[in-house]
C-alpha cells in the first residue's frame, strides 16, 4: 500500500476548504482524509485549526462538527439577514404545521401518526408526510402494542440542518417554558405513561364520535326505531 501523501499544513488546510465547500452534507475526517490523500489524524488537526481560526478570527462563517462530520455554517451572528435572505427564495422552508410536527418527533422519537396526532390535537399524516419528502423524518420501525403502526424518527439531514451533532443536544423543552404549569405539561407530553394515556383518551374520543354519529342516525329514524337500530348495528 502507498504510503499516504504527505502536504503542507497550508496547502491541506486549503484543500479541505475546497472539498467542504462543495459538500452538500457533512464530511467526516475519515472521507476527507481519504479525498486528501493526508493522514486521518493530519486531516483531524487541521479542521480543528481551521475551526478555531474562523472563530478568533470572527468570519462570516464557520466550520462545525455535526452529525458524525464536518460542515461549514453561516454565522450565528448574521442568523437574521442570511434567514431573510433565504427565506425570500426557498420554497421548501418549514411552515409552522411542519415546525410543531417535526418538535413532536424529535422529541419523542420513535413515535407513530396516531402519537403525533395525541400531542398536537390535529391529523398530521400530511405533514409527515411533506418532512418525509424534505428528507427531514424516515420510517424507524413498528409499533407492535398499537396493530404495526409505523413509527417515524429525524435524519442525519435534520441534525445537519439544525446544527446538532445528535438528538442528546436538542435543548430541553422545559427551557422554553413561561411557567412552572407550562413545565409540568411539557414533563407530562413527553412521558411515556402520559402519551400512552393520550392515546387511549384519543381512541376513547374517536370511538365518542362514533357512537354519537350512530345515535343521531337511530334518532332520524323515529318512526322505525327497531329498523333504526338494526342499521346502527350493521
Amino acid at each position: 500500500m502507498a504510503d499516504l501523501e504527505r502536504l503542507e499544513n497550508d496547502s491541506l488546510k486549503g484543500l479541505l476548504e475546497a472539498l467542504l465547500l462543495v459538500s452538500d452534507d457533512s464530511v467526516s475526517a475519515t472521507d476527507l482524509a481519504k479525498a486528501t490523500g493526508a493522514a486521518p489524524g493530519d486531516v483531524a488537526s487541521a479542521l480543528a485549526e481551521l475551526s478555531a481560526e474562523y472563530a478568533d478570527a470572527n468570519r462570516g462563517f464557520q466550520l462545525r462538527e455535526v452529525a458524525g462530520g464536518w460542515r461549514l455554517f453561516t454565522h450565528p451572528a448574521f442568523h437574521d439577514q442570511v434567514a431573510a435572505y433565504v427565506l425570500s427564495w426557498d420554497q421548501r422552508r418549514l411552515s409552522q404545521a411542519a415546525l410543531e410536527t417535526l418538535a413532536v418527533i424529535a422529541y419523542h422519537q420513535p413515535v407513530s401518526r396516531e402519537g403525533v396526532r395525541a400531542i398536537r390535537g390535529v391529523n398530521s399524516d400530511g405533514v409527515i408526510t411533506s418532512l418525509r419528502e424534505k428528507g427531514l423524518v424516515r420510517e424507524v420501525g413498528h409499533d407492535a402494542e398499537h396493530g404495526q403502526a409505523v413509527l417515524f424518527g429525524t435524519t442525519r439531514a435534520f441534525l445537519e440542518r439544525f446544527g446538532l451533532r445528535s438528538i442528546r443536544d436538542l435543548p430541553p423543552l422545559e427551557d422554553f417554558a413561561p411557567d412552572e404549569q407550562s413545565k409540568q405539561f411539557i414533563r407530562e407530553r413527553l412521558s411515556g405513561r402520559s402519551l400512552q394515556s393520550t392515546l387511549e383518551e384519543t381512541s376513547d374520543d374517536i370511538d365518542d364520535e362514533r357512537d354519537l354519529l350512530g345515535d343521531g342516525s337511530g334518532e332520524s329514524e323515529d318512526t322505525d326505531a327497531d329498523a333504526a337500530g338494526d342499521e346502527s348495528d350493521e
